[in-house]
C-alpha cells in the first residue's frame, strides 16, 4: 500500500524497522527476510549501528534498489549544518548506496538547539540530490512550528512513538493540517500491555489474525505509516499479512479509546542523550 508524500513521491505505508537488530548476520537475515515477503520499504538509522548490514541485505535480495523506500537519520551528536552533511556521507558509505529516500532529524534534542540547522542541512541534501525527501522524528508541535517559520521546505513525515496507548491526537491533527504524515515506531507498544488487551484479543480472534496484526491494521487505517520491527521470520512474514481484513470504523474507534498518553520511549522535551 503506498501513500504519496506532500512533495509527490510515493512511499510503502508498512515498513520494516531495525532498531536494536544486531549488525550483521541478524539484521541481513531480517531485511533479506522482508524483502523475499514483499516489503519494500526498510527504515534504520546512524544510531542503530547497522546501516552496513542493511545495505549488504538489499544487495544480496536481488531487489532493484529503485525498489526499495530506504530511510536513515542523523543522529543528536551529529547535528548541524556541516556535521549533518558529513554524516549523511558517512551513512551512504556503510549503505553502500548513492541516495537515501528519506533523511530524518531523529531527535529535536533542545539542549543543543541545533535542529533548525540540522534541518537546513537536509534542504541543501535534497537540493544536491542525495536524498529525495526529508523529514522528522519525535518532533513535538512546538519543534514543528519553529521548523516551519525557520525553514522552506516542508517536512514529509514526523517519526514518533505512536500506538494505542498513546495515539497522539493533537498532534496528529497538526500534523495533517500541514500535510505532514505521522509514522509509528513502536507501533506495538514495545514492553507494554497492549497485545494482551481484551479489546485487541477479542478482534483478533474475530478475524483470525494476531493481536499484533491487529495493531497493524488499526495503524493503517488510522493514515500513519507503520514500521514494525522484528528478527523472527515468521513474525516478519506475520506483520505483514494485514491486507486481507479490514477492521470497521467502529472497530477502530474501540482501539483508538485505548489511548492513555503513555509513552515507553522519552519525551522529546527532555531526551538530550548525543
Amino acid at each position: 500500500m503506498l501513500i504519496t508524500l506532500n512533495n509527490g513521491i510515493k512511499m510503502p505505508q508498512l515498513g520494516l524497522g531495525v532498531w536494536r537488530v544486531e549488525e550483521g548476520q541478524q539484521v541481513v537475515t531480517a531485511v533479506k527476510t522482508a524483502l523475499e515477503v514483499g516489503y519494500r520499504h526498510i527504515d534504520t538509522a546512524a544510531i542503530y549501528k547497522n546501516e552496513e548490514g542493511v545495505g549488504e541485505a538489499i544487495r544480496q535480495s536481488g531487489v532493484p534498489r529503485e525498489e526499495i523506500f530506504l530511510t536513515t537519520k542523523v543522529w543528536n551528536a551529529d547535528q548541524g549544518y556541516d556535521a549533518t552533511i558529513q554524516a549523511l556521507e558517512e551513512s551512504l558509505r556503510k549503505l553502500g548506496t548513492d541516495y537515501v529516500d528519506l533523511y530524518l532529524v531523529h531527535w529535536p534534542v533542545p539542549e543543543r538547539d541545533l535542529y533548525v540547522d540540522t534541518y537546513k542541512a537536509l534542504e541543501k541534501l535534497l537540493e544536491d540530490g542525495r536524498v529525495r525527501s526529508i523529514g522528522v522524528s519525535n518532533f513535538n508541535i512546538h519543534h514543528l512550528e519553529r521548523l516551519l517559520s525557520e525553514t522552506t521546505i516542508k517536512p514529509v513525515v514526523n517519526q514518533v512513538e505512536c500506538h494505542p496507548r498513546l495515539v497522539q491526537h493533537e498532534l496528529r491533527a497538526f500534523c495533517e493540517q500541514h500535510d505532514i504524515r505521522l509514522e509509528a515506531w513502536s507501533p506495538l507498544m514495545q514492553g507494554g500491555d497492549i497485545l494482551d488487551n481484551e479489546v485487541i484479543l477479542k478482534l483478533a480472534q474475530q478475524y483470525d489474525k494476531t493481536a499484533a496484526q491487529v495493531i497493524i491494521r488499526w495503524h493503517l487505517q488510522m493514515g500513519n505509516i507503520v514500521i514494525p520491527k522484528s528478527i523472527t521470520p515468521s513474525r516478519i512474514e506475520e506483520n505483514f499479512n494485514v491486507f486481507d481484513f479490514e477492521l470497521t470504523s467502529d472497530e477502530i474507534a474501540a482501539i483508538t479509546a485505548l489511548n492513555q498518553d503513555k509513552r515507553v520511549g522519552p519525551d522529546p522535551d527532555t531526551m538530550n542523550v548525543f
